[in-house]
């Protein structure tokens, strides 16, 4: 009988962890065909009530292909061109063309090479299809590199190209990313562990709950039951590395403990797993409602991020629950080596931490208003922070050919000629829509669709295709379309056409840019409030208390708002961005919250058991004591994690990495370290108000090693 007790100890383990091993194989083939089902045109994720939505499909009905413009302009560097440019500029687009046809790019014909005003720039556009999707890039780069012509500078831009560029930036997303996140998460947990084995194992948790998670979220994009992007792949993956590593770092914790109770690996683990798994539950949980709360965007890009999101970190829970206590049953006490827990060892937590804990037990009153103050200072600045959005072509890092070539274009030629905004307006009184429209400042003309070609500017004489009573006016805009003035210029024409006609409705690409801005703000005022009382009534749930969740939610929502101060004086000083994007903000919230909150779970849980046994004043200390070590190197994980998005050339995700990753550490070292504790020391038992801890101690004394073990 012992002998196949001893065997099932060592048998359930190994099968548990070639399950993951086997599973992981095959499914890290499909985890690498997320890219395939991604979708990274905005327009894509509006909802179908935003009017620019509803002018693209009022516009199928005109019989116009959609087209995605790539612009090839030629810039002299002196003065006028030669006139001979003209015809060298004639033969590189033939050329263009040529390349173009081959890779089934061209939708429609390219226009010929047109010269600017003041001679000193000539320039084509070609109708790309909009849906090449990742062959987009490696195309526009076979455009760049056709040969020069001498006395110019030549680009590639138009918002063909400028997309190009900014879908470029996401190819680093299964490689780069990747490879910095495990590669930072491994120094740090070779620092923390100082064993050559256990931080691959911890590693090794994070790969498998990854393999799983992309492959499990590319059947669900497969089957179009959520939307995926470059962006939301790469926080999901950054996402699920961060969890799994922190909640392996928890279990390793209390495993190493229970190794120095009890002589038996297997107990050690049955134990070490029935004091982790619930604060890991309890925090893996918190963050998936968190995330789940996403679902309530209007924005699909944004929807489809709840759902990857709480997938990763189903998985990374799973994981670390499973994979991980196997392996490191397995190893026993050899997975620590050369530091290997011997039982019966006296276990230090640290006298830095006793320090730490015996100074905010003395000195409460100061720690609570000084860390409450200097919060408070840094959310001051968080008025400042600008989230009227990243224009696509400076949402590359270091700028980039297409936001070069624009700001070209517009030294010569009208710069929102390749993409016009889109007027669909009722028959009756088109002439006097399109005279509104002409008269709208930062319109440099207005003409209607005929079905053949474009009117001259101003529209004329031209008469418009009628199609069931409708008809089409194209306005071209002074500005890039991408750019804040052109979509101020879009607002400004929507209500100058919605005067005249109230049936009239504006779209295009600057208008979509437009509504996506107005569609994130609005979700911003949805989402964080929900976000705050889900998180609240977990909390409560969870801590059996009401006072206790609303101090720990009030204390992450004041860190948050410190944090995007910070984040406020940081881009515009320090990093000088152009601007930022509500999705950021939004994103950012929802993580901070959820993320730093996991913190105080595992703080409060652990404060919670010694509190039954010391009251709250001692036991919060004792909690501080404690889980200070592991908390500390799981924040610096998470944070490093997040700040690994900073290796990838994209605006908004350097702008999400360095947001989540300081908010983070701010949670990390001030929050949990000093703030919290403080504030439930001072309170005292009635943090735990209306359970029946509020009353004090209920659980009788125990011997120290029993109080060691809690």
């Amino acid at each position: 009988m012992q002998r196949r007790t001893r065997l099932l100890r060592w048998l359930i383990p190994a099968l548990v962890a070639v399950a993951w091993l086997v599973l992981a194989g095959p499914l890290g083939s499909f985890g690498g065909k997320l890219a395939e089902v991604s979708e990274n045109d905005s327009a894509a994720f509006l909802p179908d009530s935003a009017e620019s939505t509803q002018v693209t499909e009022l516009s199928r009905e005109f019989q116009s292909e959609r087209t995605l413009p790539v612009i090839l302009l030629w810039e002299s560097e002196d003065g006028a061109l030669d006139p001979a440019v003209q015809a060298e500029a004639q033969d590189r687009l033939d050329q263009a063309i040529a390349i173009a046809e081959d890779a089934g790019a061209l939708e429609g014909e390219a226009s010929p090479v047109i010269p600017s005003e003041d001679g000193e720039a000539v320039q084509a556009v070609l109708p790309f299809d909009p849906d090449l999707g990742d062959a987009l890039p490696e195309i526009v780069g076979e455009l760049r590199g056709l040969d020069g012509i001498d006395g110019t500078t030549a680009f590639v831009t138009g918002p063909g190209a400028i997309f190009a560029d900014f879908a470029e930036g996401f190819s680093g997303i299964d490689g780069l990313l990747l490879l910095a996140a495990f590669g930072v998460v491994l120094l740090i947990l070779l620092v923390v562990y100082r064993s050559p084995l256990l931080p691959f194992l911890v590693i090794g948790t994070a790969g498998m709950a990854l393999v799983v998670s992309l492959a499990v979220a590319y059947f669900l994009a497969k089957q179009g039951w959520i939307d995926v992007n470059g962006q939301s792949q790469g926080i999901a993956s950054i996402l699920v590395v961060g969890a799994a590593t922190d909640y392996g770092l928890l279990l390793v914790a209390r495993y190493r403990e229970e190794l120095r109770q009890e002589e038996s690996k297997y107990t050690a683990m049955r134990v070490a797993l029935k004091q982790s798994w619930e604060p890991i539950l309890a925090s893996g949980g918190t963050v998936i409602l968190g995330v789940l709360c996403l679902l309530f965007s209007d924005l699909g890009s944004n929807r489809g991020l709840g759902p990857i999101s709480a997938v990763c970190i189903a998985f990374a829970m799973l994981a670390a629950l499973t994979f991980l206590p196997a392996v490191l049953v397995l190893f026993g006490r050899a997975a620590f080596w050369p530091f290997r827990p011997k039982y019966g060892e006296e276990h230090a937590h640290g006298k830095g931490w006793e320090r730490i804990s015996t100074s905010v037990g003395r000195r409460p009153t100061r720690y609570l208003l000084g860390s409450v103050g200097a919060l408070v200072v840094l959310a001051l600045f968080l008025p400042t922070f600008d989230s009227d959005g990243i224009p696509l072509s400076e949402g590359v890092r270091g700028g980039s050919e297409s936001g070069a070539g624009q700001e070209a274009i517009a030294r010569h030629y009208e710069a929102g000629a390749a993409s016009p905004a889109v007027i669909i307006t009722p028959a009756d009184g088109w002439q006097e829509v399109a005279d509104a429209a002409a008269g709208t400042d930062g319109v440099a003309g207005v003409e209607p669709f005929t079905g053949r070609q474009a009117g001259p500017p101003g529209a004329g004489d031209a008469e418009p295709l009628e199609v069931d009573g409708l008809v089409r006016l194209e306005a071209t805009l002074d500005d890039a379309p991408d750019s804040e003035a052109a979509q101020s210029t879009v607002s400004d024409l929507r209500t100058a056409v919605s005067d005249v006609d109230p049936d009239a409705l504006v779209g295009g690409s600057s208008a979509q840019d437009l509504d996506t801005q107005e569609t994130a703000a609005r979700d911003l005022l949805v989402i964080v409030p929900l976000v705050l009382l889900v998180i609240t009534v977990v909390l409560a749930l969870l801590l059996r208390a009401v006072v206790a969740p609303l101090l720990l939610v009030g204390t992450v929502a004041l860190s948050t708002a410190a944090t995007v101060g910070v984040a406020a004086l940081a881009f515009d000083h320090l990093f000088s961005f152009p601007d930022s994007d509500p999705q950021v903000l939004l994103i950012g919230f929802v993580f901070l919250v959820a993320l730093g909150i996991d913190y105080n779970i595992f703080l409060m849980t652990r404060a919670r058991e010694e509190s039954m046994r010391h009251g709250t004043r001692d036991g919060i200390l004792r909690a501080l004591t404690v889980t200070g070590g592991v908390i500390t190197s799981a924040g610096l994980v998470l944070a490093a994690t997040f700040g690994a998005l900073t290796v990838l050339p994209l605006v908004i995700l350097i702008q999400l990495g360095f947001l989540v990753g300081f908010g983070v550490l701010l949670d990390t070292f001030v929050v949990r370290t000093l703030l919290v504790p403080a504030a439930v020391h001072l309170i005292g038992d009635k943090v735990w108000w209306p359970s029946a801890l509020a009353k004090g101690p209920t659980a009788p004394e125990a011997d120290d090693r029993e109080l060691e073990r809690v």
